[in-house]
């Protein structure tokens, strides 16, 4: 009981100034992330979760359920025909080539790894959470191009590098001897099958069936937002069902149910946001008290390396490669190639290699994620605000012809943890 008690009074305290902290660089995840890396350093007997407990699996999945269906609920399919040449050019260009660089650096910096478990590390820090440094996307001072530009990357690449862990975990697992027997293609492709499979059914029929309702006056405010937290779970837990990925099937769904009710999407966005905030600022805590205090003795230069090039080299570099020759000025393509913070989609995938992975391949991916995930919560974060400010300063005067300046239509930015 100590454990909801703290929570609840870290909730509650944050509360209290969440207003004021707003003019600050202090992100609630640099907050909740800190009071966690404390409890799990010197308060244990009061905080008595660990990485084998159920409740921390129950939490980040769902947390991580909601945050998937919630990024594919904002992405107006229709709307994003139009202005995806940016987003093209980050997930179609980009985010190979980061995962690409960070398989090379992890295979030479940590010579034990194959070239599979080199490339897990690189794909379970390739999403990026834009809650970590909010107000790159929330500032109304930048142009609404670069805020969707980072917008929709963010939204799409959570559901995009699922598939992609879940074949290089099936790969590692069976190379470490974690899982028996070599029919790793055959698992892979029922994960990510059943999952689009089911997510796509799911989505289509729960949002056509909500919107019909709803439209013919049978559906009450209230359960409006309900239903379509039911049709998110549904879909998770009927692709478990049939040994599909429910985390493939969140993302899918929630694409399908933009496609087919999208008036529906605002009142369900608020709904699902509400509760995604309050599950990640605990999902933060959990993390620093579980999984960031526990490696605080771990660090090597290895592992320390391998987190700055993460951070600038291995995100910074595929970036400007993929927005060469759009026009875009240079310093605008630091600024999104910096704002590639790594969060809840890392913090799940982190656990999973803790649940099926063992040795020390294990000990070595799990402790670059941790870290990794630490230094970008608080790194991000500080620096969002003060380079938002200085790059609406710079772009203010620039001329309507500007590539950073054409115009688009705004979809809805994920709200501040």
């Amino acid at each position: 009981m100590s454990e909801l008690l703290i929570i609840a009074l870290m909730v509650f305290g944050f509360a209290m100034v969440s207003q004021k902290l707003e003019l600050s660089p202090v992100t609630a995840p640099m907050v909740f992330t800190a009071a966690g890396v404390v409890l799990g350093t010197v308060g244990g007997e009061w905080f008595h979760l660990d990485l084998k407990s159920e409740g921390v699996s129950i939490l980040v999945e769902a947390t991580l359920v909601l945050v998937l269906f919630t990024d594919a609920v904002r992405i107006d399919l229709r709307m994003l025909r139009k202005q995806i040449l940016l987003p093209i050019r980050l997930l179609g260009i980009g985010l190979p080539l980061t995962i690409i660089l960070g398989t090379v650096a992890a295979a030479v910096l940590f010579g034990g790894l194959t070239i599979i478990e080199a490339a897990l590390i690189a794909a379970i820090l390739a999403p990026t959470d834009p809650a970590l440094g909010q107000a790159v996307v929330s500032d109304k001072r930048l142009p609404v191009r670069i805020r969707q530009g980072l917008n929709v990357e963010s939204g799409l690449n959570d559901g995009i590098m699922v598939p992609v862990v879940t074949v290089f975990l099936a790969i590692a697992a069976v190379e470490t001897g974690a899982a028996g027997g070599d029919n790793w293609g055959a698992f892979a492709a029922q994960q990510i099958g059943f999952g689009i499979l089911l997510g796509g059914v799911v989505g289509l029929l729960g949002g056509w069936t909500l919107h019909r309702f709803a439209k013919a006056g049978f559906v009450d405010g209230i359960y409006r937002q309900l239903a379509t937290l039911a049709i998110a779970v549904a879909a998770f837990t009927s692709a478990g069902v049939v040994g599909g990925n429910g985390f493939i099937a969140a993302f899918v769904a929630g694409l399908a149910f933009s496609y087919v009710a999208r008036e529906e999407c605002h009142n369900a966005q608020d709904f699902t946001e509400d509760q995604g905030q309050l599950l990640g600022s605990v999902t933060f805590l959990v993390f620093g008290a579980v999984l960031a205090a526990p490696v605080l003795g771990s660090l090597t230069w290895q592992i320390a390396l391998y987190v700055v090039l993460s951070l600038t080299v291995v995100r910074m570099l595929p970036v400007l490669i993929a927005l060469a020759w759009s026009r875009i000025r240079f310093e605008t393509r630091l600024f999104i190639g910096w704002f590639g913070p790594r969060g809840l989609a890392s913090i799940l995938f982190a656990l999973l290699v803790f649940d099926q992975l063992s040795g020390t391949v294990a000990d070595t991916v799990f402790s670059v994620a941790v870290w990794t995930i630490l230094v970008s919560v608080f790194a991000h974060g500080v620096t969002a605000s003060p380079w938002t400010s200085r790059l609406a300063r710079r772009l203010k005067d620039a001329p309507a012809s500007a590539p950073e300046m054409v115009k688009v239509q705004e979809m809805p930015a994920r709200r501040r943890l």
